[in-house]
């Protein structure tokens, strides 16, 4: 079974998450990002501000219906369009989210009568909502924007589908907002659906994405909050208290959004995954080389803690990180880094053809020596879907035995082990900071020398 299985590898597309413009999805857990409005509202695309335009002009509708006796019809739809499971943003574990209740719609509307700026010209950044209304926070804003865009957001994934050869089938889409009936309608269209639960899938651009709205609760709390004068010295400074404030005093939180406006230059993308900086990883392989082997101390805890902030950066981009991992093997606790193999790389394709080895499993072991034992646990790990292939992460090489031992797993059952120690990660480290080679070279190295020991 896949560790963290992607929506890409399902479909048997091996591109790696970087050359991508969507976010790759999982598909049984959502992933912790989130759509930031802002990030629209500041584009340099024509296509980008035009989409917060009409998100803004859907939003503030609601505001119309509730002034003009259509309050029912905007309750509904607002509940409707504050979950987009499709998207599968977020931190739900199954892909699966709540809508709010009646009572935090309400309180929404009643924001268009109740702030002065917003009865007569609407909401201009709707994350706004998350100052006033306690139960909004940047997963609501997220989700009501991918469903009032998912219109569009459907038309961007068919294009990438279409483009990468994903299969998609004709299924029904429910709550897609129609602009024309100003109301959401289920749309039956060609789409990629989830392989177990068949709920269509939707492609969500990286562009649009960062962990924490520009417009939050989190930077106005830090920047724009009058602490001092919401709670007396010695109170606790509940969100309560500030979003109560805050809807008395609309011109503290409007100040709060003319400055991150002004500041919209300093609004970046966040990357999916960054690489630590060169003094940083030099600073973990030297963390390393100072640890003793074994358990005293935590000295393998802090062992699997460097390698797991190490290794990701030093393959990166070759390999995608899926995850740090723990398994237990007769008793045993034992931590593996799990890698998606793009196969991008001459050697990366070797593996899969020669191994089947979707994803690279890397075991570590703060040991002295290696031991028979350990070379066979990362053995019966080895199967059909994770691949023939396994690296074991360690502090010194193989004595002659344990080397012998691996030999015969590729002669008997072509399984391929091999190692990297501390002097191959701190090579790593330095090919990382030269730039002129890639730190993948020399776990290529540790290949081609095991398999030179290995007959035929």
């Amino acid at each position: 079974m896949l560790i963290r299985p992607r929506f890409t590898e399902y479909y048997n597309v091996y591109v790696p998450q970087h050359e991508l413009g969507f976010a790759i999805p999982f598909l049984n857990e959502d992933i912790p990002l989130y759509v930031d409005p802002f990030l629209l509202w500041r584009s340099p695309s024509l296509s980008d501000r035009g989409l917060h335009q009409f998100l803004l002009a859907a939003f503030n509708h609601l505001g119309t219906l509730a002034a003009n006796g259509k309050a029912e019809e905007a309750i509904s739809q607002l509940i409707i369009a504050s979950e987009c499971d499709e998207a599968g943003l977020g931190t739900s574990s199954s892909r699966k989210g709540k809508r709010i209740g009646r009572g935090t719609a309400e309180a929404i509307l009643a924001l268009f009568q109740r702030l002065p700026n917003h009865r007569d010209g609407g909401f201009r950044h709707i994350e706004e909502i998350q100052l006033f209304v306690d139960g909004i926070s940047r997963d609501r804003i997220s989700d009501i924007t991918c469903s009032f865009l998912k219109s569009h957001l459907i038309d961007y994934t068919h294009q990438e589908c279409a483009q990468l050869g994903i299969p998609m089938t004709e299924a029904d889409v429910p709550a897609v907002y129609n602009p024309g009936k100003r109301g959401f309608e289920t749309v039956r269209t060609l789409i990629p659906t989830h392989p177990e639960s068949g709920q269509p899938l939707l492609l969500i651009p990286k562009h649009w994405l960062r962990f924490v709205p520009w417009i939050s609760y989190e930077s106005y709390f830090r920047d724009g909050c009058p602490q001092d004068d919401i709670a007396h010295e010695g109170e606790e400074l509940t969100r309560t208290k500030v979003l109560t404030y805050n809807r008395e005093n609309y011109g503290v939180v409007d100040a709060y959004i003319r400055e991150r406006e002004r500041t919209a230059d300093d609004c970046r993308v966040d990357p999916l995954f960054t690489q630590i900086p060169v003094l940083s990883a030099r600073r973990k392989f030297a963390e390393i080389r100072k640890l003793p082997t074994g358990k005293s101390e935590n000295a393998d805890k802090n062992y699997e803690t460097a390698i797991g902030e190490l290794l990701p950066t030093l393959l990166y981009p070759h390999l995608d990180f899926a995850q740090e991992q723990a398994r237990t093997d007769s008793g045993v606790s034992i931590r593996d880094l799990i890698f998606y193999n793009s196969r991008k790389h001459e050697f990366l394709k070797q593996l899969m053809d020669e191994y089947k080895s979707q994803q690279i499993t890397f075991e570590m072991k703060n040991v002295a020596k290696i031991e028979r034992e350990h070379i066979d646990q990362l053995n019966r790990y080895l199967h059909t879907e994770l691949g023939n292939f396994g690296v074991l992460v360690t502090r010194h090489p193989l004595k002659r035995a344990e080397m012998t031992r691996t030999v015969e797993l590729w002669a008997g059952q072509r399984k391929a082990v091999i190692t990297l120690t501390d002097e191959d990660v701190g090579q790593m480290v330095e090919v990382y900071d030269s730039k002129q080679r890639h730190p993948i070279d020399i776990m290529i190295r540790s290949y081609v020398q095991y398999r030179r020991l290995c007959p035929g």
